[in-house]
């Protein structure tokens, strides 16, 4: 890095202070030309995640999104705002710790299914029919069935 203040020198690192979480990292540097002091500080950009919709156009991951949909399937149901923030930030962890650059709105979808189911199976049927399409009750039936099932 060039100095600032004479363009001359090198701005050379001399301390290095990081901090927790997202704060920026804080670095004393010297001029090796002129000898002037400064503080700079450094902050962490990370590469935007995108959602590959099914017409395979893609729009920035967006963890809002998520959580109104569960909110819409989880209306008037029995789960608190902590739950879903919970179930959201399960599903956003585990989607960056897989993909890197771009992840299928398939594989969101279908780890949202798989915790909701766990947490209230009426939601989930709801989340389903929006998310499969489903187009007559023979669907809704189809997906019913193996909970049905488990309960016997």
């Amino acid at each position: 890095m060039k100095c600032p203040f004479c363009r001359n020198g090198d701005f050379d690192v001399i301390d290095s202070r990081s901090q927790q979480g997202d704060f920026p990292i804080r670095r004393r540097r010297k001029c090796s030309h002129c000898g002037r002091r400064a503080w700079t500080t450094e902050h962490l950009e990370a590469a935007p995640l995108k959602v590959v919709k099914k017409d395979q156009s893609r729009e920035p991951f967006d963890r809002l999104k998520i959580r109104r949909g569960l909110e819409k399937a989880c209306y008037k149901r029995p789960i608190s705002g902590d739950q879903l923030e919970e179930l959201v930030s399960a599903v956003e962890a585990e989607v960056y710790r897989r993909y890197d650059t771009e992840v299928p709105s398939s594989v969101i979808g279908e780890m949202l299914m798989e915790r909701l189911k766990e947490l209230d199976q009426v939601a989930y049927v709801r989340f389903a029919s929006v998310y499969r399409e489903f187009k007559d009750v023979s669907d809704f039936v189809e997906e019913v069935q193996p909970m049905l099932g488990e309960r016997r």
